[in-house]
């Protein structure tokens, strides 16, 4: 037998996992972003948000957690689109920076 504190954490993690997947890889693309490799970390941020489309469109209604926050078509179609259009401004933007120095 389980405690009931495990089986609830349990339960909370196969919830919320998604949405702190989601979470990690934008933070992780944030902190690139601000140690000044803005392209990695657009990628990433684009990244996480095409993450959330795939588990949005695979994940069955009760383990997909706050990442639902309308139908799933339309969660996937914003998720997606948004991610592609962050990826593909990373990928296409060549010159310029976001320092100021010389």
């Amino acid at each position: 037998m389980t405690a009931p504190g495990k089986r609830d954490l349990r339960h909370q993690l196969s919830v919320h996992g998604p949405l702190i997947l989601v979470l990690l890889i934008a933070a992780l693309g944030l902190y690139r972003v601000l140690i000044e490799h803005w392209r990695e970390g657009s990628a990433l941020l684009g990244g996480s948000l095409l993450v959330a489309a795939a588990m949005r469109m695979v994940l069955p209604q009760e383990r997909v957690g706050l990442l639902a926050i309308r139908s799933r078509v339309i969660d996937v179609l914003c998720y997606g689109a948004f991610g592609l259009a962050v990826v593909a401004l990373a990928a296409t933007i060549t010159r310029g920076s976001l320092t100021v120095g010389p």
